[in-house]
């Protein structure tokens, strides 16, 4: 497994950097700059100017020496600055990252929790009994209905109607203490975790049906064995390597896709960061975001299929 290990971490860096070019690529086709992000349509502009105004911020450089001197700078653990601000990335990062993880954390807890459980239970159930059906459709529901309008719904009841939560942000003045802006969270995480949920729910419940189906589950019934040990020894453990799989490459999905609850409850972390940066394109932003979003995808899949050995004793590493 060692070996399997450090095979795995040496290609993450070529990876991150084919990756990250392919990104840069796309965003460097696209029309405009942020220079041009920077004026208005209604004004005029001497072209000279904005000429040395470009070369100013290194955006006259053919693509691969741009590219090269912001990731050989990301190398050094310079993220460079913004390009419509001039502020350093890292002060940004170091702003935003901690809102962002303390979302995304919590939602992923919830949602695995919640998701394995109820998902065990469905499957558990016989099919067309009335809480199978019920927690089918709610697992429908969940996954069919976008976030922006569980957020907007939870706003309207919790917020203004019942006024039990406050409307959004996270950290106001007039906080003294971490557990102040506890009420702030509850909201914007239980509605990351909705859809979540059921997806976990669903790939849960097909996983457990399909372990109970297998000739060992009928083995060990055939040996007299207690049905709770049959159903959470033998099958849930079975069960729970695709559900590990999925849980595990949903944090890196949930800091990049957290983005329409951060708009709908004002929430400051990287997913509003990262729409601002490419509207602005300011490359050096959304490049940033972008390789730390590539390296934690990598670092996941290594966890994930570790996890997946050291649960399923039929899965070997390196063969």
């Amino acid at each position: 497994m060692l070996t399997y290990i450090v095979r795995r971490l040496l290609i993450i860096v070529p990876m991150a950097i084919g990756i990250s070019f392919l990104v840069y690529l796309a965003l460097d086709l696209s029309p405009g700059d942020a220079v041009s992000r920077m004026l208005s349509p209604e004004r005029t502009v001497d072209p000279a100017k904005l000429a040395e105004l470009r070369k100013a911020l290194g955006l006259d450089a053919p693509l691969l020496v741009r590219f090269w001197i912001w990731f050989s700078g990301v190398l050094q653990g310079n993220f460079g600055r913004t390009l419509t601000g001039g502020v350093p990335i890292s002060r940004i990062l170091m702003e935003r990252l901690p809102a962002t993880l303390e979302l995304s954390v919590i939602a992923l807890v919830l949602s695995s929790i919640f998701g394995a459980i109820l998902g065990t239970i469905s499957a558990l159930r016989r099919r067309g009994t009335t809480t199978d059906n019920v927690l089918t459709v709610a697992g429908m529901i969940g996954v069919s209905i976008p976030e922006f309008f569980f957020g907007l719904v939870a706003i309207v009841v919790f917020a203004l109607n019942l006024q039990w939560l406050p409307v959004g942000g996270r950290l106001l003045p007039s906080y003294t203490s971490y557990w102040d802006h506890i009420p702030n969270l509850v909201m914007p995480a239980l509605v990351l975790s909705i859809m979540m949920t059921a997806g976990v729910m669903r790939y849960a419940r097909s996983a457990m049906l399909d372990a109970l189906s297998r000739e060992f589950i009928k083995t060990a019934r055939s040996k007299g064995l207690p049905e709770w040990r049959v159903n959470l020894l033998h099958g849930f453990r079975v069960a729970l390597t695709p559900v590990i799989v999925l849980i595990g490459f949903r944090l890196p999905i949930l800091i990049g896709g957290s983005v329409i609850v951060e708009q709908v409850f004002q929430w400051p972390g990287l997913g509003s960061l990262f729409v601002m940066a490419v509207r602005n394109k300011d490359l050096p932003v959304v490049m940033t975001i972008a390789l730390l979003t590539v390296i934690l995808v990598l670092v996941v899949s290594l966890i994930v299929d570790i996890l997946t050995a050291i649960i399923d004793p039929r899965v070997r590493l390196g063969n």
